[in-house]
């Protein structure tokens, strides 16, 4: 499994990018850098110009990969999401018992991606990024367009596959899907928490704990639904 999540290319909408960053060294430099200095300067601090002072090309070849460095956010959102969703589908590939599904999925959700080598992009440095940049992808202005451009459509397919898996184990139970959003965007900001704000979690950073707390908030609400 790892061999083959290893050669994965995640796919992503075409009109997040103006061409392909791996269609070149540029572009795949474009990347690498740009997940580099995202996390070590922040989403806020980083420009094209610095990008392009990093790389040792102009800003202007940089444009003509990417509108602007939203842009360059919503492609690795995109990719993290669509990545997990692929550990998820092989991670439970022979898998007949739901529930034990949902603990692999849970684990992918709090914990980041099972199989973490990719020839791509390094899923654990995504996770890092995501970890404080998530939000900036979504919380913006142009985000009902950006929605029905299909720009989050990775973020939406992980949501419903683990919404069904849910469904698989009750199903009577009313939301999986605000169910497994809650999980999927909270996840996210207890890493921040113990990260960066530990007096609003009682989690720290690497604490297993982490997977018991969501384990047991997604299955008593599964099963204690009437």
């Amino acid at each position: 499994m790892e061999a083959i999540l290893r050669k994965i290319r995640v796919e992503i909408n075409q009109n997040i990018f103006l061409k392909d960053p791996f269609s070149s060294d540029l572009g795949r430099e474009i990347i690498e850098q740009s997940i580099e200095m995202i996390i070590e300067l922040g989403f806020e601090n980083f420009t094209f110009k610095k990008l392009s002072s990093k790389i040792g090309c102009t800003e202007t070849a940089i444009y003509r990969y990417f509108e602007n460095k939203h842009k360059v956010l919503l492609y690795l959102t995109s990719w993290y999401w669509g990545y997990l969703e692929q550990n998820l589908v092989f991670g439970t590939a022979n898998l007949t018992d739901s529930r034990k599904k949902l603990d692999i999925a849970i684990q992918i959700l709090v914990k980041g991606p099972i199989f973490t080598q990719n020839d791509f992009i390094n899923p654990l440095s995504l996770r890092s990024l995501l970890t404080d940049e998530a939000a900036k992808a979504i919380m913006t202005k142009e985000v009902d367009d950006e929605y029905q451009k299909g720009f989050f459509n990775h973020y939406h397919k992980l949501g419903e596959r683990i919404a069904k898996i849910i469904l698989e184990i009750n199903p009577d139970f009313e939301y999986p899907k605000a169910l497994v959003s809650t999980v999927m965007e909270s996840s996210l900001m207890q890493s921040y928490y113990a990260k960066h704000l530990p007096g609003l979690t009682e989690h720290q950073q690497g604490d297993e704990k982490r997977i018991d707390f969501f384990h047991n908030l997604v299955f008593k609400t599964i099963e204690n639904e009437n």
